[in-house]
């Protein structure tokens, strides 16, 4: 878990327990939502939404928002395990 400061408001991230990722990279999840700064502040409680790295891959956060503003990393999916369709038919 860590905290952080993006303008007023104090944020928490925590991960998942079925995320199993090392240190450096939870230390640059965390680094990526420094620069998203207050964009965080627009989610609502209950919304989620994905970031894309190149080393890490697609990221899922759940937000929080009651009673204390919370990020949680729910999942993350490496690039192999990312399909593009390109059509409906």
């Amino acid at each position: 878990m860590y905290r952080f400061s993006i303008e007023e408001d104090e944020w928490i991230l925590r991960f998942s327990p079925k995320v199993a990722i090392d240190a450096d990279e939870r230390q640059a999840i965390l680094m990526s939502l420094l620069q998203i700064g207050e964009k965080l502040s627009k989610y609502s409680h209950g919304d989620a939404f994905l970031m894309f790295t190149n080393n890490i891959g697609a990221i899922v956060f759940d937000v929080e928002t009651i009673p204390s503003f919370i990020l949680t990393v729910s999942n993350i999916i490496s690039d192999e395990n990312w399909y593009i369709q390109d059509s409906v038919s």
